[in-house]
This record gives C-alpha cells, structure tokens and sequence, in this order.
C-alpha cells in the first residue's frame, strides 16, 4: 500500500476503529497522530493504521484481542530510540510511554521494579540515592525506556555480557498475544504457567531439549554468545535455564516485542562507582589504538570507549569539548575513551599508581594521564554518548543516516576494523566514522545513503552483502546491542545456521502461533526485507534539518503527554514538505489544520529540547517563526505600539489583574471565555482564580559606586507576589547586608527582555524593544563595564539572547540568583535557616546553567533541600499557562506527585510565572528563592 494514500484518513481500517470504538482503550488516528508516530530512530518508515495509548494489563490484552479478531499486527513501541527498525509498523502502534512509568525501588536499591515507559536515566536517579543503578548503560539513557532496554537486550558502555538485561533480569510481568498475563516472579509462577498455557509450557520443554540435545547448536549459542549479540532470539536461555517459567522470562530479553508484551520488569540493580579516573587516550591512526586493547583489557578499565578521526571532528565541534581536542590537528588519529572505576578510594588509587607505566607504554600522540576531575569527565561522556547523533546531524542535505552494529572477537577488531575502512572506500561512502565499545569488541560505524536513487540503494545492498561476510569471517555477530529488527532479519539463518533458524520459527509459532507481533522484525524468510520501507529525509528547514529523530528530546518536552513532542514536531514537517512534492493537497492541508494547535499554540518554546538535543537544536526557533509568519500586519503593529510604551502597557495589565482579584471570579472567567470564542483561544488569556493581583511598577534606584545594574522583570509589575515583600525588594535588601550597591536604567519601568514578542512571533516589536533596552544599558551599565542582574530567570535568558551577549560580548547578563551565589552568600550573617525547601528548577535556569547556584542559595536558606525527582519546565512559559492551562497542567503533574509525597516548610523557584505555575498545580505557595533566603535574615538588632 502506497504509504501516502494509507496516511488519507479514508484509508484507515474501519473495522478496526470499529472495534476500538467499543473499547476504553485511547486511540489516536488523525493523519498527524498516525504520520507522527510512523518516525524513530531508524532508517525505515511506517506509517501505522492507529495509535493506542492501553493504561492498563487488561486493557493491553483487549487491544491484543481487537487485533486478533481483524487480522491487524501491532507493535509495540516507548522510547523510539530503535536503530534497526524494530519500533515501526503499517498495523496497530502501541505506545507504552504514557502509562506505563512506574518506578519501584525494592530491598533498599539492590531491585528496582520499572514499567516499560520509564527511561534509564530516570531509573537511575530513583536509584542514585541508594548507590546503586541499571546494569545496562546504554548512551541513549536520557531517552531510551526499560521496556527497549528488554526487548534489545540493550548493554552500553561497561556492563559487557555480564551486567546486561539477560543478566540482570529478576523478574517479568508479559501479557502473551492469547491474553494470559504471566508473573514470573510470584510463588509457583511455573505451575501456574503449565496450568494456565500447557502447550506453550510443554513445547518450551520439548525445545530446551532439542537444543540441548545438538551439540554443533550448543557449540554455536555459547561461542555468539559469549559477545554482545542481540541477533535473533536468545537461545542460549535454553541453555542457562531449566524450567520453562525461566526460559519464557529469559526468552523476553531481546525478543524485539515479537512474542508478547513486557508489561513490567524487576532488575538485581548493580552498585554505582563512586571513584573514577577517565583520560582520552589520542592515538595516531586506528590501527595503533586497536592495537593496544588488549593490554588495556587486561589492566582492568571499566570502559573503552574507541572514536575514530571522523569522530574526533564531530566532538571538536562540541561546545564543552576539553580544550586539548579542540585544538588538536586531526589527520588520521583516533583515540580511546577510558575509566577506571572502583567501590574505594584505595582502590582507584592502586589503579592510578599502576597507570603510568601502563600508558607509557602505548604509542601516543599526546600525554596522557587518568584524572578524577568530574567537570572533564562530563564533557567527555556528552561527547560520546552524543556521538551517534552527532555525527547524524552532520549528515549531507536529503541524505539518511545507518548506524549499523557489529561484535567481533577483540582480537580481531583491528583487522576488521581495517577492513571496514576498505570497504567505504570500494563502495564509495564518504565521512563514514567508526566508534563503540572497543573493550567488548563491539563497535559502530555510521554512512549516509540516499535511498530515493536506485542506483545507490543498489550500492547499499552491494555493502552490506560485504559486511556481512567480514563479520561472519572474523567469528563475529551482526547485530551486538541495537537489536536484529528489519536491518538484519534477512540475515540470521546466515549467521546461525538452518538448525537454530528453524528453532528460532518454532518458537515464534509457539508463543505467537497468530504472527501476530511485530511481523517483519528479527525473522523473516524475505531476502529483501531490509531494503524495504526505507526512509527519506528532504530538507525542510534550516532550524531543524540535522535533526536525526533519535528522540532524545521527547522526555523533557512539556507538551510530551499531551500533543506534540519536539521530533514529532520535526517530522509532521517533513511529511507536510513531502506531502506538498507529490501535490498531495488534501494531505497537506489536513497536517497543516492538525499541526495548528498540536504543533504551534502548545509549544512552551521553552528550550529544553536543546539541552538534551545532541545537535543542539531548540525546537522553539521552528515554531518562533512559524507564529511570526501567521501574525497579521494588525497584531504586528499593536505589539510594535506596545513595545514603545511598555510601562503603560505592563500597569494596564496590571491592573486587570487586579480587578480581576478584586471582584468575583466567574465574571472575568465569563469575559475571558467569549473574548477566546470570539477572538481565539490562542490570542485571549483565561482568567482563573488561582491567578494572583496585578504588581507593583518597577522603581528606578540609583547609587553612587553600583556594582551592577539591576534589570528588575517586568512580570514583578504583572503579578504581585505571594509575600509582603517582593524579590526585588528582598534582592536590594540582600545586596545591601552584603554592602552591595547596585543602579537601575533611569526608564526600567519601560524596559523589557523581549520574550513576549519573541515567542509570539511579533518580530517588529521585538526589534523595536530591542533597539530600546540595548540603547538604556548601554547607558547604565558604562558602555558594558557593569554587569546587567536580572531576577527571573527567563528573563535573564531573554535578556541574553536580545543583547546578543554570545556573539558580541559587549554586556554581560547575570541571573539574580547567581549573582547572590557569587557575590552576597558568603557576605551574609548568620541566616536563620529553614527546616526544609522544595525548590523547581526552571528551563531557563537549565539553559542558564544556574541550577548549581539555586541549589547553593537554597542550602543557606533551609537545612534541608528537596529537588522533586520529576520536575521539568512547567510549560507557563509568560502567558501559555494562561492561553492553553491544559499544557501547564500535564507538564507539571510528575514534579506535583513528587511535591505532594514530601512536604516541607517552603516552596521556591525563580521566575514568578513558574512559580504560579506550581502553585497551581501543587497548592502549595511558590515563591521566588531570594524572598526565602531574605526571610532568613536575623533582625537588624540581633545582627547589632
């Protein structure tokens, strides 16, 4: 079925929807929800015939049954990270990341129990506390989920084969495709898997024998498997295990959703290594860095972690690379990311005692030395756990990015490695890199292809019949952590022979005897399966056309659980770009209707997507524009107007606001509702009860020796505050205990960061204050010998962004709160601390790289801080949480349960809108962090 006329919501199986339509199972079919979810990481594309989104076990196994009385495959898919096109499909797509994040920590952090939507990364900081993690570390942590984790039998840097899924597995909760929910870790979960399922109980005993009982099957399951392989089922369960409840289990791990679901799944949880030394060991060509692993093997590092030239290109590129790789002269070098890491100090240091002579004998371009610096360790590891992307984004306009997966013995990486270089060279493939984890002989190497030219697909296909051979020739597996999916279906009887092939069918049939799960993925009997449903990339738009969909951003989008996240926004682009090349109009307009309000009106343009994007794109520049370019020459010139008379147009709000809190509450709700029905719901503001009276007008202070300029936010003017006194006057009252003075432009009351104009698209506006404010400040701040101090945090990164402070350097923006940190804190008397403080780190204190300094500044406060697990943008984003409150309310409710399980004595954060936007969605009161720390004061008298 041609995938754009299946897009057409005419062409949606109604018998399907049928049958969902008499569920309560969440089923999201529009164009844009199915053309959405048809994009992962992969380089395949699928357009499904619905979405579900099951909340439940039963509603899981109902979904299963709908699909087996239509004869519709599903698949199941979280974190769409899946490299080899496991998380793709034309039937039902089941999205497992909205309901299914429960995090249970067991026996004080030795077992955590986890549903398949939560990612590695929030496992793991539910486990920091205890010090312990997951034994599988793969490098997409931030985005990729457990339930992936499973069905991959995903691994990483240093967990090898024996820290991995298969070996860490405790328990699992499966809903098979006939509906029986097995929980193999309950008592006499075996007897109930014979009672409930007798002929899968017996026919996994009759296989187990038939394994067992071939010795050339034995000698093969143990030699592929004592490398990462993630080729095909994992037989070897046959082999570890004897009971068939333990075989089912073990079979989950890597069974890529073919044989059931993973409804939750309990892991013996590893310790986290306290004290580690990393150094990047640079090595003049590849061949000498492969070379000596096995005498870094044997020295006992964690991890070794091999880059390639190519790769040492991309990390030059990366803003925090360490200085020594950015200013190296890369010709062939290549080079070796390795750790130590040890329980005890003691240990580490008999390690680094024996490192000298270690690295002394290797040949390298540079010195080298372990070090314990965490700061450089970060910067190393973003390097590498971005790479992959990295590299992606740099990828030649309209061309797709392959990251294919391979182990061979270490022994025999370098050749293979070698050869590999070869074969780019013979197949023509240009800025191919080559990186992984070289200490289990298991590495990665990436090549761009276009696929919309028969003559390379033809060449793709020449490769890969090459790779294959080299692999297989150098006793190695072809898939080692990503999965088998489509990429390498075609080719497992070729690595496992026809013996195990034919087990590996049989065992299909027995647990999936419909074909019902994820068809196409990890067998297939079609030679050309691979080079099918193969994915194109036209450029679209500058903003966003490195983008690799890799679904790094998804988890700390605000909009995730509720419309769009920033790759889905990326893709619905794409697909309007390829819809508009084939004259697809009813296509186009349908995407474009859709994308108005999922799209664009519930972005928060907040950035958070660029602080886990590894090519560093801000999804909000895309949607800035895309609202600019929908603003009529009426709203351009009202914003221009505004912008000229911003100290008026601050107190009208104002005292809107004001009147609104003075008289009852339905009749400026009532006022607010027609104005939205009439004008727009994306133009009017809804007025609530929550919202707090308007504020008070800027002051102009002046001093004779100021330190800084104080750039007070105009929201202070908009909302008053939750307490007495407001941070403007509890940050004057801090700097002056501290001796401090500070000054104000002589028009503050004027002046603005320019967010409301930026984020709305009102470009002319945005100019216009711009102009203004750079103008003042140059003004009060001596040409830019003083530092500008700004007290809400968005602000501070609005007033960046509009002074141009990277590019020009002229002035320099500090957030109140660091120039607290920095200058008043150690200043300050004895503070007469709080019990305790939950405090929320906003998107602009990330972007800012401030959330160190909000933790310091609430220590002083409070003897005890609370930093809610779960917290992220709140998604009020200035008036979004008042134009759309739907989207504040699903940001902030992961941080809300965090907040309501653990009260303390305060609540803080530091921007007021996100302190509203708490406020509502916790009922507890929010208020800026230096209002908490001013509270603690002692008396003038007691300071006397």
């Amino acid at each position: 079925m041609d995938r754009l006329v299946a897009s057409t919501l005419a062409d949606v199986n109604t018998r399907l929807l049928a049958q969902f339509s008499q569920s309560p199972v969440d089923v999201a079919h529009r164009v844009s929800d199915r053309l959405a979810a048809a994009h992962d990481a992969s380089h395949y594309l699928l357009t499904p015939l619905a979405v579900v989104r099951p909340k439940s076990l039963d509603e899981v196994a109902n979904v299963m049954a709908i699909c087996r009385r239509t004869a519709i495959p599903l698949t199941f898919r979280s974190g769409g990270t899946s490299l080899s096109g496991q998380a793709g499909t034309d039937g039902v797509l089941v999205d497992t990341r909205r309901h299914f994040r429960t995090i249970t920590v067991l026996d004080s952090g030795a077992r955590v129990r986890v549903g398949p939507g939560a990612t590695v990364r929030a496992v793991n900081n539910r486990l920091a506390s205890n010090g312990r993690k997951l034994g599988p570390d793969p490098a997409s942590e931030i985005a990729c989920t457990v339930g992936g984790v499973v069905a991959n039998n995903s691994s990483g840097m240093s967990c090898g084969v024996h820290a991995n899924s298969y070996c860490t597995l405790d328990s699992v909760v499966v809903v098979l495709p006939s509906g029986t929910v097995v929980d193999t870790g309950v008592e006499g979960a075996d007897l109930r898997l014979r009672e409930a399922e007798p002929g899968l109980y017996h026919g996994l005993h009759r296989l187990r024998e038939r394994v067992r009982g071939n010795e050339e099957s034995v000698r093969r399951l143990r030699k592929l498997h004592a490398l990462k392989n993630t080729m095909g089922y994992g037989l070897n369960s046959f082999l570890d295990f004897d009971r068939p409840i333990e075989i089912l289990q073990q079979l989950m791990v890597g069974s890529e959703g073919t044989l059931a679901f993973v409804a939750e799944a309990t892991f013996r949880t590893v310790p986290t290594m306290k004290y580690v030394a990393t150094e990047l060991l640079v090595f003049p060509n590849l061949a000498d860095a492969t070379t000596a692993l096995p005498a870094l093997v044997d020295a006992g590092l964690a991890t070794i972690e091999l880059m390639d030239a190519a790769s040492l290109r991309v990390g030059q590129r990366d803003p925090e690379a360490p200085e020594e790789l950015r200013e190296l002269n890369i010709v062939d070098h290549a080079a070796l990311l390795v750790e130590y890491q040890e329980e005890t100090e003691d240990n580490l240091a008999r390690r680094l005692t024996e490192a000298p002579a270690l690295l002394a004998r290797l040949p390298l371009s540079q010195h080298a030395a372990l070090r314990t610096d965490s700061d450089r360790r970060a910067r190393l590891w973003h390097i590498r756990k971005g790479l992959y992307a990295a590299v992606a984004g740099a990828r030649p306009p309209g061309t797709t990015a392959l990251l294919e997966d391979i182990a061979v013995p270490v022994e025999r990486l370098a050749e293979t490695c070698a050869e590999l270089q070869r074969l780019f060279d013979r197949h023509g493939y240009e800025g191919c890199v080559i990186f992984g984890h070289a200490k289990d002989g298991n590495i990665h190497f990436l090549l761009n292809e276009r696929f919309d030219r028969p003559e390379m697909l033809a060449r793709y296909e020449a490769f890969t019949e090459d790779m294959v051979q080299l692999v297989l020739s150098q006793g190695g597996t072809l898939k080692a952590e990503h999965g088998t999916g489509r990429a390498m279906a075609p080719y497992v009887r070729r690595q496992y022979g026809d013996e195990l092939f034919d087990v590996m069918w049989e065992l299909k049939r027995l647990v999936d005897p419909d074909l019902l799960l994820n068809p196409g993925v990890l067998l297939s009997h079609d030679p050309d399966s691979h080079t099918r449903h193969l994915k194109t990339a036209p450029p679209v738009e500058e903003e966003v056309d490195r983008c690799v969909e890799c679904g790094y951003c998804e988890p700390v989008c605000p909009s995730r659980d509720l419309t769009r996240t920033p790759r889905e926004r990326i893709v619905l682009r794409r697909e309007l770009e390829r819809a508009r090349n084939v004259g697809d109009v009813e296509l186009a307009r349908t995407i474009e209707n859709e994308y108005e309000y999922d799209g664009i009106q519930t972005c928060a343009v907040d950035g958070m997507c660029q602080t886990a994007c590894p090519v560093l794109i801000n999804t909000g520049d895309l949607v800035r524009r895309l609202r600019s370019e929908s603003v009529g020459p009426v709203s351009q010139a009202m914003w221009k107007t505004a912008a000229g008379h911003w100290d008026a147009a601050s107190r009208a709000g104002s005292l809107a606001l004001s009147i609104g809190n003075a008289i009852p509450t339905a009749l400026p709700a009532m006022a607010t509702r027609l104005g939205r029905s009439i004008i727009g719901d994306d133009v009017v503001p809804l007025y609530t009860e929550d919202l707090p009276a308007g504020g008070q007008q800027r002051r102009v202070i002046a001093s004779d020796d100021p330190a800084a300029v104080y750039f007070s936010s105009c929201t202070q003017t908009m909302f008053a505050g939750a307490t007495s006194e407001g941070v403007a006057e509890s940050f004057l009252r801090l700097c002056e205990q501290a001796g401090i003075g500070v000054s104000t432009p002589q028009d503050i009351p004027s002046l603005c960061c320019g967010t409301p104009w930026k984020s709305k698209g009102f470009t002319d506006g945005y100019d216009a204050m711009k102009a203004r404010v750079r103008e003042s400040l140059l003004r009060a701040t001596r040409g830019g010998d003083l530092p500008v101090v700004c007290d809400a945090s968005s602000c501070s990164e609005g007033l960046a962004v509009l002074l141009d402070v990277a590019a020009e350097g002229v002035f320099r923006v500090v957030d109140a709160v660091a120039f607290i940190d920095e200058h008043v804190l150690a200043r300050l008397p004895r503070l007469e601390q709080l019990t305790s403080l939950t405090i929320h780190p906003t998107c602009s204190s990330t972007q800012l790289g401030i959330n160190g300094a909000l933790q310091r500044v609430a220590e002083a406060a409070a003897h005890s801080v609370t930093v809610p697990e779960d917290w992220g943008c709140c998604a009020f984003a200035g008036d979004r949480g008042m134009l759309h409150p739907e989207l504040t309310a699903v940001a902030t409710k992961p941080a809300a349960n965090n907040v309501a399980a653990q009260a303390t004595a305060a609540y803080a954060s530091l921007n007021r809108t996100c302190e509203i936007g708490m406020t509502r969605a916790t009922g507890e009161t929010y208020v800026h962090i230096l209002q908490v720390l001013a509270q603690t004061l002692p008396p003038i008298s007691d300071q006397s």
